[in-house]
């Protein structure tokens, strides 16, 4: 049998006895020493009002539970200022008050719950002699990350999306870059949440994003000391982007605008089309109703017989001839309501359907987002109008083939080798980028481009950036164009990038964490308990 010293719960606290319970679990009664100080006014008493008795759950020995049965004095506090009249002592060292546990075993909780998660941690935590439920192991994980502490010496922050479910709600994460750890979790992706947390920390300096207008837009107006940097595996991506759509268009040595009035005359009469079809239809139906009527049948069979209801047989009816459908009038629930503001994005190259959902919200936009990419799919199909076959113009990947395969290289694929410099291709991928340079001047063009970009990102030089984008639009080549706008216009963050070691690499680290986290967590995953996982368990006063 142990010692009774070795059963103490902590300091100032004498154990009186040990016993096993028929359950099989161990009971230590345990009496601690008097200390008589109140905790408002800290004056010490010396007026026992009584006992107090409380029961913890401990540490496990020999894998079965331990429970502390622990008397604590109980005095009165006769200071007249005070506005407490009696207290027990409270000993923080072994327990937090009205806590249920001991602090040793709450850290345990804290720090298998933090890992693993409620259910996990229900199971583990009873198999190791220290029954928690999962709903406690949940709360009180929710609980530390309540009280943890704000910093307020934030230096460096990296702020990235992530998404609660995909192209439907996001998040926001924050993430110290200087400590590589998480700060905070923002349960939206909005201007304003962004903006009013970087107001709560004066001290940031720099702050690390990837190319979305609205972290921009937060960072101008929640942190305007602090420099802003792009991303540079973004910027890179978005060249890639770039390189990929100009391949896919025809005509690369000349620039198409970005609605071209072949393209408009086109879709116009494409819908002109369907309205004559849809007319022709109308009529067919007009027709046989006036059949019907005329053989002698009323109004209520001739609905009988098709289906339609009996108003509308009226209104075919009494007409000389099909109607048109009269067009409603636009309204915020129609992203044509939105028309003019939505071709000056698309043509600065904001073309990202959930950028200009969000674009839109925020100027009265009531409709959803599917409506917005049906309209952004026939501005897509109109910019890329497929040439005559008789014409002489054709598209790279029909002009250039494999030398090895001699299958046709796709786009995707000669936008990625564009992009690798020379030292990093295989054989085989260096006769592809080869035979492409031969087959297409605007593949050559563009990978002169992309192999000083990359040289510029990596020589910490940005004075060299302005004649690359001086350069890219004198190409006339047109997605590069709008690749070099678009950098021209986030100047100071693309210098950043170059001149700072910085970038969003481990914000995005954290965005894996946290999709394995969330999909663990599947259907508890609420942002309390989700921010509450991220941040670090020496996160806490």
């Amino acid at each position: 049998m142990r010692t009774k010293s070795k059963w103490s719960p902590g300091p100032r606290v004498n154990v009186l006895g040990i016993s096993l319970e028929s359950s099989g679990n161990w009971v230590v009664s345990a009496v601690a020493k008097p200390i008589g100080i109140c905790p408002d006014c800290r004056t010490r008493s010396r007026y026992r009002h009584g006992w107090r008795k409380r029961t913890l759950q401990d540490l496990p020995a020999q894998g079965q539970v331990v429970k502390i049965k622990l008397a604590l004095n109980r005095w009165q506090c006769r200071h007249r200022e005070c506005q407490r009249r009696t207290f027990t002592d409270r000993l923080p060292e072994i327990a937090s008050p009205y806590t249920r546990r001991t602090a040793r075993m709450a850290a345990i909780v804290d720090l298998i719950g933090h890992g693993m998660g409620g259910r996990p941690a229900e199971y583990l935590m009873g198999r190791l002699g220290m029954p928690v439920s999962d709903d406690t192991i949940l709360r009180q994980i929710k609980r530390r990350a309540s009280i943890s502490s704000l910093d307020t010496d934030i230096k460096v922050v990296g702020i990235d999306d992530w998404s609660w479910r995909r192209s439907t709600r996001y998040g926001t994460i924050l993430v110290d870059l200087e400590r590589r750890a998480v700060v905070d979790v923002l349960d939206d992706r909005s201007v304003e949440s962004a903006k009013a947390w970087l107001q709560e920390r004066p001290s940031i300096e720099v702050v690390s994003r990837d190319r979305c207008g609205l972290y921009a837009q937060a960072a101008r107006e929640g942190a305007p000391q602090a420099r802003q940097v792009a991303d540079r595996f973004h910027l890179v991506q978005n060249l890639r982007t770039a390189i990929k759509e100009q391949m896919s268009l025809h005509g690369h040595a000349n620039v198409r605008p970005i609605l071209s009035e072949d393209a408009i005359a086109s879709t116009t009469a494409q819908h002109r089309r369907a309205r004559m079809a849809h007319r022709q239809s109308r009529q067919e139906i007009f027709d046989m109703l006036h059949a019907l009527r005329r053989r002698g049948l009323t109004y209520s069979e001739i609905a009988r017989r098709t289906g339609y209801e009996r108003r509308s047989v009226t209104n075919w009816l009494t007409s000389n001839a099909p109607r048109d459908r009269n067009r409603a009038a636009l309204n915020p629930t129609s992203p044509l309501y939105f028309e003019a503001f939505l071709t000056e994005c698309w043509k600065d190259g904001n073309r990202l359907g959930r950028h200009l959902l969000h674009d839109l919200r925020n100027r009265g936009y009531t409709g959803s987002r599917s409506n917005l990419e049906r309209l952004l799919k026939v501005w897509r199909e109109a910019e890329n109008v497929r040439p005559d076959p008789k014409s002489p113009e054709v598209t790279v990947s029909e002009r250039v083939r494999d030398p090895d395969t001699g299958h046709v290289i796709s786009s995707d694929v000669a936008a990625a080798l564009c992009i690798k410099p020379r030292g990093l291709l295989t054989v085989p991928q260096a006769r592809k980028v080869d035979a492409l340079k031969q087959g297409s001047e605007a593949f050559r063009k563009m990978r002169g481009l992309a192999m000083r970009f990359n040289g510029i990102l990596r020589s910490r030089n940005p004075d060299a950036l302005d004649e690359w984008i001086d350069d890219a639009i004198d190409t006339e080549l047109t997605a590069i164009m709008r690749f070099a706008s678009v950098l021209r216009r986030d100047i100071d963050a693309v210098k950043n990038a170059i001149e700072l070691p910085w970038s969003n690499g481990q914000a995005e680290g954290q965005i894996n964490r946290l999709k394995t986290l969330k999909r663990a967590m599947y259907g508890r995953a609420g942002p309390e308990l989700m921010r509450a996982r991220m941040l670090p368990l020496n996160h806490t006063k």
